[in-house]
């Protein structure tokens, strides 16, 4: 039903008009009585053999969702009953910041992909923090943070730490988000130099709390091979807990949408099917030449069961899903979760 008369209908609105009805629709259909529990007997897998012990914390099955889409922390308890063990809010910023000009979200379904360039668009950290002090999280949630883009690179840290202090109490665990493409000059904050004061920082300031809380750095599936080796030392050298692999990559590479339609949309990250091989290998890659030893959130490409069950096999202990949600639509969870259930 999803793939043959839901999807075709959003479709033909703009990515972000569909956004916003689905939030809307989520947050008012759920305070119908009864539809909570529904959509949770409907997309939900409970079985004792998909919980997975991650980084110290207990997740029911290995399927988050990836950051992006709940921006704002508003909609994560509604949707973990479509079967998510866990959910990262963000990305969120110091300040409000409307994001880049629209359009910056762009589909292009011959390819399974989507193009975005929203440009951390959020309405900052503190709007974040009330969403969760008022809101008890029923799922693990994961707080992804960067930084304003009228912070220079030079001042960026601080946008990292002031986001993490605000947030420390009311999230499970932290991604550093310096890949984004869509924040000009970010990039730049990937060098290793860069990224370790950055991490060393937050380290740093996590030693003076009561309660320890995992940091992980989400990195570009467009880093080589040498840069991968940087990744791996940053890994031992800051003892951050682990890496999630990967953001939206700025590749334009062996895509069967029309080249003159891909010139048009121009800039952004491109998520998606595209995305799926590339993904994968950086995940073997890091736990081969790691020994095993750095824990992995699979994230990028997948649009399949095969997909996510590849990810696992490749290295990878959870997996979050985004573009292959919204192309394949609420039972995707489910879906792989019961692929997972079939392999044991």
């Amino acid at each position: 039903m999803y793939k043959n008369i839901i999807r075709p209908l959003l479709f033909l609105l703009q990515p972000e008009t569909v956004h916003s009805l689905i939030v809307s629709f989520v947050k008012i259909g759920f305070k119908i009585p009864g539809v909570s529990s529904l959509i949770k007997k409907t997309f939900t897998v409970r079985d004792k053999r998909l919980n997975r012990v991650f980084l110290g914390m207990e997740y029911e099955n290995p399927v988050g969702f990836a950051a992006g889409f709940d921006k704002n922390a508003k909609i994560y308890n509604q949707f973990s009953n479509f079967g998510f063990s866990f959910i990262e809010i963000g990305t969120v910023t110091p300040k409000a910041q409307p994001g880049n000009p629209k359009p910056r979200s762009f589909r292009i379904p011959s390819d399974k992909g989507l193009i975005n360039r929203m440009g951390f668009n959020n309405n900052g950290v503190e709007y974040a923090v009330n969403q969760l002090k008022n809101n008890k999280h029923k799922v693990i949630i994961g707080g992804n943070i960067g930084k304003n883009t009228l912070t220079t690179n030079k001042d960026a840290i601080n946008d990292y730490v002031i986001c993490f202090q605000k947030l420390y109490d009311h999230v499970d665990y932290f991604v550093v988000n310096l890949s984004c493409p869509n924040i000009k000059d970010l990039h730049k904050l990937q060098d290793k130099d860069s990224t370790i004061a950055i991490l060393n920082k937050l380290t740093e300031l996590r030693r003076l709390e009561s309660q320890y809380k995992p940091v992980l750095l989400k990195i570009s599936p467009d880093l080589t091979n040498n840069q991968l080796d940087d990744v791996i030392e940053t890994f031992n050298i800051t003892g951050i807990d682990g890496i999630v692999a990967t953001n939206t990559t700025v590749s334009r590479e062996n895509l069967v949408t029309d080249k003159n339609q891909i010139e048009k949309i121009a800039n952004g990250g491109l998520s998606g099917k595209p995305l799926t091989k590339r993904s994968t290998e950086i995940i073997k890659y890091l736990t081969d030449k790691s020994n095993g030893n750095i824990p992995i959130i699979g994230v990028g490409g997948i649009m399949t069961v095969d997909d996510a069950i590849e990810k696992l096999e490749a290295g990878a202990s959870l997996i979050q899903l985004y573009t292959g949600f919204i192309y394949e639509g609420p039972s995707f969870v489910k879906k792989i979760n019961k692929a997972l259930l079939k392999l044991q």
